[in-house]
C-alpha cells in the first residue's frame, strides 16, 4: 500500500515521480468560508497517500489579493490568510514528508503584485528613482507621452502598459496588477535567492518557476518584429545566467527545479535543462496534442529526443490550472488545445471525452519520465460551465469577454456526495460555484467502485510504483529510450526496457493486443473476443 512505501528514497526520485498538483483554493476548505486552505490539505493527506502520489505541488499560497489567482504575489515569505499561516505551511510539508509525499512551491519571477512593498514604493517614488528601476518604467512616445513605451502585446490582450498620474508607464506582461520585475537590477536576483533559501529551509522539496522563459527583457524594450532574434522578452540568453545561480542555491538543499518553459524550439528548450540549470521542464507539446495517434507518438518522440542530449527526464501532464480539463477537451471536435481557440459553448460528447481520458492516463504513466497530475483528474472531473457574472478570470475580462477563462477547470472539489457543496467542506458557498452534477464525481462515491476513474488511478499508481515492468533502467534514465511495437494504424504501441508494454487504440475500431504474458490493467474492458476496443489502452507483462 500507499501509506507503507518509504519517507526517503534516492536523490533521483523526482526523476519518475508522481506529482500532483494542488490549487489550494479549490481542493478542500478546513474552516468553511468558501475558499480551500492548508486545514483542508492537511485533512486529505490520507487520500493523497491511498492514491500514491509521490509530492505535491503548490500553485501559489503566498499573500496576494488574487487578481490572477496567486500569481500576483505581495509577500514571497508569508501565506495568504485564506489559506492559513506559515506554521501551518511548515507543518503541513512536514506531515507530507513524514508520509512520504514531498512538496513543491510555486515562484512567480517574472512580476509581483502592484500590493507588493517594492512596487508600493515605487509608486510612492519619482521618475528615475532607485525604487523604481526595480520594474520597467518608461516615458511614453507621442507628443504628450500618450502613447504606450513601445507595441507589445499583454500575454492576457491589450497592451502590457499602464499608465501613472504622473505621466510614466509601467510595464505588465500580464495583467495590470503584476508589474514585472527588472531581472538586470542586481537586488532582484537576490531576493528571489534569499527566497528559495527560506523555503528550501522549511522543507520543501522542490521549486515550480511560472513563466520561466520571459524575466529577462532587451534592456531597450524595441518594439516587436515579427522573427526577431532574440526575441525583445522570450527565452533570452541572459535567463541562463539566472538559473545557473539558482541551481547552486538549490544543490545546497537537494532541492530540484522545474520550469514552465513554452518554446516551440527543441534545442533551445534542452539548454535550460542542461546539468547545471533546471532539472525538468514541463511538457506542452503533449499537453496541448489532439487525441491522433500520429501525433501524439510525434510529440512522444520529439519529448525524448529533446531531453536525451542533456540527460533530463521527460514530464507528461494532461491538463493543469490553466488548461481545458481533459475529460471534456477528449470530447470535443477539436481534442487539442489552444488558448487562443477558447470559446463559449464548444460542444462535447462528455462520455466519449471521459473514455478517452481514461486512456490518456495510462498512456501518460507508462510513459518514461515524471508525471504531474492535476486535482480533480482522478475523479473525471470536466470543465465547469461558469456563469458570467461568476467568472473572476482576468483572461475573460481582457478578451472583452469572448475568452471563458480557465475557471473551468478550477471549480472546489466533491469529496462527499451527501454533503453541502459536495463535501469541499464550506458551510457558505464556495468561491466558484460547483456544477449540479458534481455530487456524482465525489470521492466518497468513486472510492469503493474499482472500475471509477479514481479506482483506475489508484490502481495505476499502485502498478507503476510496485510492478517491476516500470523499472527505469540506466539507459533509460540516460536516453527515456522506449522500443515501439509493431501496430495496426492509429493504435500506439511501446514497450518500456523494464518490461511493460502499453497500447492505445486511437483507431475507431478494435485490434488485437500483442504476444505478452499477462493484462495488468485497462481503461475500459475489453470487448468479449478479447480485442482492444476504441479508445481503451492497456498495460501487459510482456
Amino acid at each position: 500500500m500507499a501509506a507503507n512505501r518509504p519517507t526517503e528514497t534516492t536523490a533521483s526520485w523526482w526523476r519518475d515521480a508522481v506529482i500532483y498538483q494542488i490549487y489550494v483554493r479549490s481542493f478542500a476548505d478546513g474552516d468553511g468560508d468558501g475558499t480551500g486552505d492548508l486545514a483542508g490539505v492537511r485533512a486529505r493527506l490520507p487520500y493523497l497517500v491511498e492514491l500514491g502520489v509521490d509530492a505535491l505541488w503548490f500553485t501559489p499560497w503566498y499573500l496576494s489579493p488574487l487578481a490572477d489567482g496567486g500569481y500576483d504575489v505581495a509577500d514571497y515569505r508569508a501565506i495568504d490568510p485564506a489559506f492559513g499561516t506559515l506554521a501551518e505551511a511548515e507543518k503541513l510539508i512536514a506531515e507530507a514528508r513524514g508520509l512520504g509525499i514531498r512538496t513543491i512551491i510555486d515562484i512567480v519571477p517574472n512580476h509581483v503584485s502592484d500590493r507588493h512593498a517594492w512596487f508600493r514604493a515605487a509608486l510612492a517614488a519619482a521618475p528615475g528613482s532607485p525604487e523604481r528601476d526595480l520594474f520597467h518604467f518608461r516615458d511614453g512616445r507621442g507628443e504628450h507621452g500618450e502613447i504606450p513605451p513601445n507595441d507589445w502585446v499583454s500575454e492576457f490582450g491589450g497592451t502590457p502598459w499602464t499608465r501613472l498620474d504622473d505621466g510614466q508607464w509601467y510595464l505588465h506582461l500580464f495583467a495590470p496588477e503584476q508589474p514585472d520585475l527588472n531581472w538586470a537590477h542586481p537586488a532582484v536576483r537576490q531576493e528571489h535567492e534569499d527566497v528559495l533559501r527560506f523555503w528550501f529551509e522549511r522543507g520543501v522539496a522542490g521549486v515550480r518557476i511560472d513563466s520561466a522563459a520571459l524575466l529577462a527583457k532587451d534592456p531597450g524594450l524595441p518594439d516587436f518584429t515579427e522573427g526577431a532574434d532574440p526575441h525583445p522578452y522570450v527565452d533570452r540568453d541572459e535567463l541562463h545566467d539566472i538559473y545557473r545561480s539558482w541551481r547552486a542555491v538549490a544543490d545546497a538543499y537537494d532541492g530540484i527545479f522545474v520550469g514552465e518553459v513554452w518554446l516551440p524550439d527543441s534545442e533551445r528548450f534542452a539548454r535550460y535543462l542542461r546539468p547545471d540549470e533546471l532539472h525538468t521542464a514541463f511538457n506542452f507539446t503533449f499537453l496541448s496534442c489532439p487525441w491522433d495517434a500520429a501525433p501524439l507518438r510525434s510529440a512522444i518522440d520529439d519529448t525524448l529526443a529533446e531531453h536525451a542530449p542533456v540527460g533530463a527526464p521527460a514530464t507528461w501532464v494532461l491538463c493543469n490550472h490553466d488548461v481545458t480539463r481533459t475529460a471534456t477537451r477528449y470530447g470535443r471536435e477539436d481534442t487539442g488545445f489552444d488558448f487562443a481557440a477558447k470559446v463559449f459553448g464548444t460542444p462535447t460528447d462528455l462520455e466519449l471525452g471521459t473514455r478517452r481520458a481514461r486512456a490518456a492516463a495510462l498512456l501518460s504513466l507508462a510513459l518514461p519520465g515524471a508525471v504531474y497530475l492535476y486535482q480533480g483528474e482522478e475523479l473525471g472531473l470536466p470543465e465547469a460551465d461558469i456563469p458570467r457574472d461568476r467568472i473572476q478570470d482576468p483572461m475573460h475580462r481582457r478578451s472583452g469577454g469572448v475568452d471563458p477563462g480557465r475557471d473551468g477547470c478550477r471549480v472546489p472539489l466533491p469529496w462527499a456526495a451527501g454533503e453541502p457543496y459536495a463535501g469541499f467542506g464550506s458551510t457558505s458557498e464556495p468561491w466558484l460555484p460547483q456544477p449540479a452534477s458534481w455530487p456524482s464525481y465525489a470521492a466518497d462515491v468513486q472510492s469503493g467502485d474499482p472500475a471509477s476513474m479514481l479506482g483506475l488511478y489508484r490502481e495505476a499508481l499502485r502498478l507503476r510504483r510496485d510492478e517491476p515492468g516500470f523499472a527505469t533502467t540506466p539507459d533509460e534514465t540516460s536516453s527515456g529510450r522506449l522500443n515501439w511495437l509493431p501496430s495496426a494504424p492509429g493504435v500506439l504501441a511501446f514497450a518500456r526496457t523494464g518490461g511493460l508494454i502499453c497500447v492505445v487504440n486511437l483507431s475507431g475500431g478494435a485490434v488485437t493486443l500483442p504476444d505478452h504474458t499477462e493484462i495488468l490493467l485497462t481503461s475500459a474492458p475489453l470487448d468479449p473476443t478479447g480485442l482492444l476496443p476504441a479508445d481503451t489502452a492497456v498495460w501487459l507483462r510482456g
